[in-house]
């Protein structure tokens, strides 16, 4: 979730809320019921009331929506935005919009259920004749030179004050992504699209496609670097492209297993991928490069992905087998509890009692038992939709 203070930043990227705004002008008029997903403070609901819309729904999960009611009624709106707490997934609204609104990305639009947020809304509550904001997102990536950016990965396991062979620690970091700005000087190909989003009809989370490059200058290659164009309405677009303003998204650095020496025409390809596993995406990055179009001289065969990018003992991966038959723990078996009490429709202080007495150990006060109980409310329980 994000903080209000990375909402104000938002704001502040006025590519980012101009474009919006411009293709907001475009779609909606005095009959406009508008839905937005995931509205943050509301800035883009609000500018919603100010273009005509008659009615708006605000959806966000997160508590920053209290300050986005505070702000509607402070600018005059809180007679036509509806604010409901709760993932766009698990609302249902009692007509359908003309418009949907949302920016659910995060640094790439491959971003937790951006994809699939966007289609349930879609084709449960959007009009035949409704609008999209943003209609596309078209993905691109290059291969770079960033020596400082692939130091962060390199340096500290490689050379540290002690001597220690630290390069387990190394193969970890080197299989994660980063935020990060590259410029058009670090280019050692040109970019190429990999996936292009269209939200009017997409449907499936996940993304893979190869890309193949010759190199258009001799270089060392650290890896690649992704960013996209949104197009918001016919004419409205912006870009995060490395030769174009930096905006609040940023863009993608993946870096190689090593670094590689690269010659003009030297050929570099790429199987990039992206899967929605759970709440968050599976990257995959399978680099080989050749010389000089020589398919027989192979100068680097890399295989990474986020997969590998996180520690995971042998004890944690025999609890994810299939024929693992899995026994609840202390911390279990309270979760268990409170969730049947819940169940059952006791009340959340009653509870507490409950898990107190029979945990005794686990919790010092009913106060602590009330907090864990808090907790679970927050996240399980169902939402009563604003009036």
């Amino acid at each position: 979730m994000y903080s209000i203070f990375s909402y104000g930043k938002m704001i502040a990227d006025h590519i980012r809320t101009q474009g919006y705004a411009s293709a907001m002008r475009q779609a909606i008029n005095p009959d406009s019921i508008v839905l937005e997903i995931g509205t943050g403070i509301g800035v883009f609901a609000m500018l919603a009331c100010q273009f005509g819309a008659r009615h708006v729904y605000a959806v966000e999960p997160d508590d920053s929506i209290q300050v986005a009611r505070e702000i509607a009624a402070a600018n005059g709106f809180a007679d036509r935005i509806e604010f409901i707490q709760d993932l766009s997934t698990r609302v249902t609204l009692p007509e359908r919009v003309d418009v949907i609104i949302s920016d659910l990305r995060g640094v790439l639009p491959l971003f937790g259920h951006h994809i699939a947020s966007i289609a349930d809304a879609r084709k449960r509550f959007l009009a035949p004749s409704g609008t999209l904001i943003a209609q596309r997102d078209t993905l691109w990536a290059a291969v770079v030179e960033a020596p400082n950016l692939y130091d962060r990965y390199a340096t500290p396991w490689i050379d540290n004050d002690f001597g220690l062979n630290l390069r387990a620690g190394q193969r970890i970091v080197s299989n994660n992504w980063q935020k990060a700005r590259t410029g058009v000087d670090q280019l050692l190909t040109d970019p190429q699209q990999w996936a292009a989003l269209d939200y009017n009809v997409l449907e499936c989370t996940d993304v893979s496609a190869e890309l193949n490059w010759t190199a258009m200058r001799a270089g060392t290659a650290h890896g690649l670097s992704l960013w996209f164009d949104a197009t918001l309405a016919e004419g409205v677009s912006f870009s995060n492209a490395p030769d174009q303003p930096e905006l609040i998204y940023g863009s993608a650095f993946f870096p190689f297993s090593a670094p590689i020496a690269v010659a003009s025409s030297d050929e570099i390809y790429v199987t990039l991928s992206a899967n929605l596993v759970g709440d968050d995406y599976v990257w995959r990055w399978n680099t080989r490069v050749t010389r000089q179009g020589g398919a027989s001289e192979v100068k680097a065969d890399f295989k990474q992905s986020t997969f590998f990018g996180a520690p995971l003992s042998l004890e944690q991966l025999r609890k994810l087998e299939s024929s693992y038959v899995p026994a609840l723990d202390e911390e279990g078996r309270i979760d268990y509890l409170i969730l049947s009490l819940m169940n059952e429709q006791v009340s959340l202080g009653e509870i507490a009692h409950r898990i107190s007495d029979k945990f005794p150990n686990r919790f010092k006060s009913w106060n602590d038992a009330l907090t864990r109980v808090g907790g679970l409310s927050i996240k399980y329980s169902r939402s009563m939709r604003c009036e």
